[in-house]
């Protein structure tokens, strides 16, 4: 069984640091985001994974070899970002400004994802790294790992809203007494200075 499953999210971009929802539109890192994934990768140096699999997002993959770990890393597209369909690109005051009171977790995005379908994804997610042995690494992105956490703890994807994630975090699940039954996020949201 999987130990220890690492969320790491990607550093900043313009659109992180912008607050517009970033899917499927592909952009770099900022040079700040370059730096804060040299950060995560001296922090992350003493721990050996056995897998690391990583969005195929630039911002991701970029997160990732300058963290040190694209060697082993494993691409896949599952990581994605929610699909934001029609609202790809906007902030949340834009997207409420046509939707009041819209929740990425609760009414997903026309064109895009609901969240019944990226409860699925990360549960199909869930289901493969389970399978895994030892310590796992995942490179991916904010609503992403939010969502696939409040699963990994049986918690219905809604939740994810009360997971603040910071670009450049790493976070950390595991389960309580080494036990199946009880999983449990170890660490979240930990941003080296």
């Amino acid at each position: 069984m999987v130990e220890q499953l690492y969320l790491i999210r990607h550093g900043e971009t313009a659109w992180s640091l912008s607050g517009q929802h970033t899917g499927r539109t592909d952009i770099p890192l900022t040079p700040a985001g370059e730096a804060q994934a040299r950060r995560l990768g001296e922090s992350l140096r003493a721990l050996q994974f056995s897998a690391v699999l990583v969005s195929p997002m630039q911002r991701a993959r970029r997160t990732c070899e300058l963290a040190g770990f694209s060697e082993q890393a494993q691409v896949d597209v599952t990581l994605q970002e929610w699909n934001y369909g029609e609202y790809e690109g906007l902030t949340s005051e834009q997207i409420r400004q046509r939707r009041a009171r819209w929740d990425v977790f609760r009414d997903g995005c026309p064109g895009g994802e609901t969240p019944l379908q990226m409860s699925a994804r990360v549960d199909a997610v869930l289901a493969r790294v389970r399978g895994l042995q030892g310590r796992v690494a995942i490179f991916s992105h904010g609503h992403f790992l939010r969502s696939l956490a409040v699963r990994w703890i049986d918690l219905p994807i809604l939740h994810g809203r009360n997971f603040g994630l910071a670009a450049g975090a790493v976070c950390m699940l595991g389960y309580e007494h080494h036990s199946l039954d009880e999983p449990a996020i170890e660490l979240w949201n930990a941003v080296t200075p």
